[in-house]
C-alpha cells in the first residue's frame, strides 16, 4: 500500500436496477411493494391468529411466530431500500447505513435458516418420540430454542458485517447490486487480506446454512420412517401433512438461494442477476406466509375461525 494514494469511501453507489428500462421501473416498483405489503400483512396475520387462539398455543406455532418475525425484519431490513432506489436517481447509501442493512439481513438472514432447522427438530420429536414430547418440548426448552436461535443470528450477523467491515475500501464505490451484498462488497475492498477474507466468509456462510439443511434432512430421513412404519395409511398422511408446511418452506427457501448462488458462471447480464437476487430477497418471503396458510390445516381453519368471529353478522 506504501507510496500508492487511495480516496477512501465513504458512501457507496447502488446500480441495482438503474440498467432497467425507465418505463418499466414503476411497474417493478408495483409488483414488488404489493409483494412487501402482502409479506407483511401475511406474517403478522399468521401471528395474531396464533396469539389469539389458544388451541394453537403449541411449540410448533410458537417456531411458526418466531419465524414469521424474522421474515417481516429481514424482509423491513431489505424491501424498502429497494423500493425507493427503483424510482429515485439519487442512489447513494453511506457507509454506516450499508453496514448497518449488512448486519441486520445477515442477522435475520441467519436467525430464519436456525428456526426452520429447530421446527425441523419440533416434528421429528412430535413423530419419532411422541411420548417424551411435551418433555422436550416445554415452553422453558422452546423459548430457550427461539432463544438461541435469534443469538445465533446476531452473532453470526455481527462477526461477518465486521470482518467485512474492518476491510478498507478505495477506489470504486458502485456496487453492482439493489442491496449492500457482501460479495458484490466484497470486490470493492483493497488490500492483502481482501482474497482472504473473501474465503472466510464464504465459508462461514456455507458452513452454517448447509449445517442446518444437513440436520433438517437428517430429522425427516428418521420421520419418514417412523411414518413407513404406521401401519395404516390414512395414519401414515395424516401424519406427514403436520410437515408438509414447513418442508415445502424449506424447498423454497433453500432452493431459490441455490439458484442464486450456485448458478453456473456465464454470460449473464446484469439485469438478470439482479431479478433473479429478488427472488430470495423478495420473492420467497412473500411465498411463506402463503404456504404456512394454505398447506397447514390447522392453521387456515384458526384464521377462518378469527374472520368469521370479526366479520360474521351472526357474531353480533
Amino acid at each position: 500500500m506504501a507510496g500508492q494514494n487511495y480516496s477512501m469511501v465513504t458512501e457507496f453507489i447502488l446500480v441495482g436496477f438503474s440498467n432497467f428500462p425507465r418505463h418499466l421501473l414503476p411497474t417493478f416498483f408495483l409488483l414488488y411493494l404489493l409483494m412487501y405489503l402482502f409479506t407483511l400483512l401475511g406474517n403478522l396475520l399468521i401471528m395474531a391468529t396464533v396469539w389469539s387462539e389458544r388451541s394453537l398455543h403449541t411449540p410448533m406455532y410458537l417456531f411458526l411466530c418466531a419465524l414469521s418475525t424474522s421474515e417481516i425484519l429481514f424482509t423491513v431490513a431489505v424491501t424498502p431500500r429497494m423500493l425507493v432506489d427503483m424510482l429515485s436517481t439519487h442512489r447513494t447509501i453511506t457507509w454506516t447505513a450499508c453496514a448497518s442493512q449488512m448486519f441486520f439481513s445477515f442477522t435475520f438472514g441467519f436467525t430464519h435458516s436456525f428456526l426452520l432447522m429447530i421446527m425441523g427438530y419440533d416434528r421429528y420429536v412430535a413423530i419419532c418420540h411422541p411420548l417424551r414430547y411435551n418433555v422436550l418440548m416445554s415452553p422453558r426448552g422452546c423459548a430457550r430454542l427461539v432463544s438461541l436461535s435469534w443469538a445465533g443470528g446476531s452473532v453470526m450477523g455481527m462477526m461477518l458485517t465486521l470482518i467485512v467491515f474492518h476491510l478498507t475500501f478505495c477506489g470504486s464505490n458502485v456496487i453492482h447490486h439493489f442491496v449492500c451484498h457482501v460479495l458484490s462488497l466484497l470486490k470493492l475492498a483493497c488490500g492483502k487480506e481482501t482474497s482472504s477474507v473473501t474465503l472466510a466468509v464464504i465459508l462461514v456462510c456455507v458452513s452454517a446454512l448447509m449445517g442446518c439443511l444437513f440436520l433438517i434432512v437428517l430429522s425427516y430421513v428418521f420421520i419418514v420412517a417412523a411414518i413407513l412404519r404406521i401401519p395404516s395409511a390414512e395414519g401414515r398422511h395424516k401424519t406427514f401433512s403436520t410437515c408438509v408446511s414447513h418442508l415445502t418452506v424449506v424447498i423454497v427457501h433453500y432452493g431459490f438461494a441455490s439458484i442464486i448462488y450456485l448458478k453456473p458462471k456465464g454470460p449473464h447480464s446484469m439485469d438478470s442477476n439482479t431479478l433473479m437476487a429478488t427472488t430470495y430477497t423478495v420473492f420467497t418471503p412473500f411465498l411463506s406466509p402463503i404456504i404456512f396458510s394454505l398447506r397447514n390445516k390447522e392453521l387456515k381453519n384458526a384464521i377462518k375461525k378469527s374472520f368469521q368471529r370479526k366479520f360474521s353478522p351472526l357474531s353480533s
